[in-house]
């Protein structure tokens, strides 16, 4: 009879032990959120959760939820080395997710406190992966965020993430560029002008098409001369039959093409080619035709992004008789100088991300250049690609390394590193030593806080 008694005093203990090993994990998977911080704008506009429901592999779910439009992500920081490309992954689902203003905004991925961020995702959609490329720039640490909202910007709706992964991939020291142009012959669009709807539409001349392509020739060969070989550039132009249906505005720079505004007709082949620098050439008025309500005081704009990858605006002249992007020899023998100054933008940009000090593009009357009535700027080009500036005892400009940091692509993960970050404990032993850990961290707070 002693003997029954232990056996059932086993049991029951055995019992007892799985069951509470149950109860931990039941615990843990609803109430834990790994090394995950909740950021939010405001409290009491977002809830954040673990949801065993809705998950895209055994792992729970991270769902966050914005009652209102609002800011809202699980963030974690991660220690990265300086100057190396990394790729952020996650699985990702959303239920009636929308923008308070039609924005950039929505499902993301995004490293915080940066306009670094992967496209977001709106509307009801089912699980689809996401992937954010960064480079770590002089940074030893960067904040990834899994994110409803945006810079700026407020969204409401669901969102679940799963499966976020981290990689390290491989530097690429090469100094050739490959570029795109694409070219949109029509844009067809409604603007707000004045508090007045507008409806606009604009063709480019076949004229206009021929002087970038002339142009895009002239700037690859100006390219490497003007940067004495530190860089030099391949190119492919796309003639996008699709009118451009929307534009972008601020009141800097007035109407102009977002990456936002062109995405469903170019993401194919960026993905596909992987290009380094993208350039948007159209036509936003018309002075023989009457129509020039969108024109503000710029015929390109650079120093944008397409989700890291240097984006620029190439806009016709408004008057079919100007020779901005024609080669005269008594008017103008450096018609390429636009595709060069907008590019110039992204690399004095990328160089102040890199932490370099470089003078601003547009400062040259500060250093002593002028414009030359038939070469523009292309002095004042040449020197700042070189870092041939003369400024007291010193030369500055450009550094030289900026013409190898190019955007992080696909290719650089061909042999990439698994990063140790966003890792869920796999058995009851690593459920117990993450617990451990977390009391450890809330342990060493609260003696900070008393100190």
């Amino acid at each position: 009879m002693k003997e029954k008694g232990k056996v059932v005093k086993k049991v029951l203990w055995l019992v007892f032990v799985i069951a509470v090993i149950v109860a931990i994990i039941v615990v843990y998977n609803k109430y834990n959120y790994n090394d995950f911080v909740k950021n939010v704008a405001q409290i009491g506009k977002t809830e954040f959760t673990r949801d065993a429901q809705v998950k895209y592999s055994d792992m729970d779910s991270y769902k966050v939820e914005n009652q209102e439009y609002h800011d809202a992500m699980f963030s974690e920081t991660v220690s990265v080395l300086p100057n190396m490309p990394y790729k952020v992954t996650c699985m990702v689902k959303t239920q009636d997710v929308e923008n308070r203003d039609n924005t950039t905004g929505g499902a993301h991925i995004s490293i915080s406190g940066t306009t670094e961020r992967s496209v977001a995702i709106t509307g009801t959609k089912d699980w689809q992966e996401l992937t954010l490329y960064f480079n770590s720039k002089n940074r030893t640490e960067v904040t990834v965020g899994f994110r409803l909202g945006g810079y700026n910007e407020e969204t409401k709706g669901i969102a679940w993430f799963s499966d976020m992964k981290m990689e390290l991939g491989v530097a690429n020291q090469d100094n050739n560029w490959k570029m795109a142009c694409f070219v949109f012959p029509s844009i067809d669009v409604d603007v707000e002008i004045k508090g007045k709807q507008e409806h606009v539409k604009l063709e480019m001349t076949q004229k206009d098409i021929s002087d970038v392509r002339t142009n895009l020739q002239r700037f690859q060969n100006s390219i490497a001369t003007l940067s004495k070989n530190k860089m030099t550039v391949d190119y492919d132009i796309y003639t996008i039959t699709e009118p451009i249906k929307t534009l972008s505005y601020d009141e800097e720079n007035g109407y102009y093409v977002s990456a936002n505004d062109v995405y469903e007709y170019i993401n194919s082949y960026v993905e596909e080619k992987q290009y380094d620098h993208i350039y948007i050439a159209l036509r936003m008025a018309d002075k023989q035709k009457g129509n020039n309500i969108l024109v503000n005081d710029w015929i390109g704009l650079g120093g944008m992004d397409y989700w890291g990858i240097g984006f620029s605006n190439i806009r016709m002249p408004d008057d079919e008789n100007n020779y901005a992007y024609q080669y005269h020899y008594l008017i103008n023998t450096f018609p390429e100088e636009v595709f060069i100054h907008e590019f110039l933008h992204t690399l004095e940009r990328n160089s102040k991300e890199y932490g370099y000090e470089v003078p601003a593009l547009h400062d040259y009357n500060k250093y002593g250049y002028a414009e030359a009535r038939l070469e523009g700027l292309k002095k004042w080009y040449e020197d700042y690609m070189n870092c041939s500036i003369k400024y007291g005892e010193e030369t500055i400009g450009l550094p030289s390394q900026i013409f190898t940091y190019k955007p992080v692509q696909e290719k650089n993960f061909t042999h990439s590193t698994k990063v140790e970050a966003f890792d869920e404990p796999e058995n009851i032993i690593e459920v117990i030593r993450s617990l451990f850990g977390r009391i450890v961290k809330l342990f060493e707070y609260v003696q900070t806080i008393k100190e």
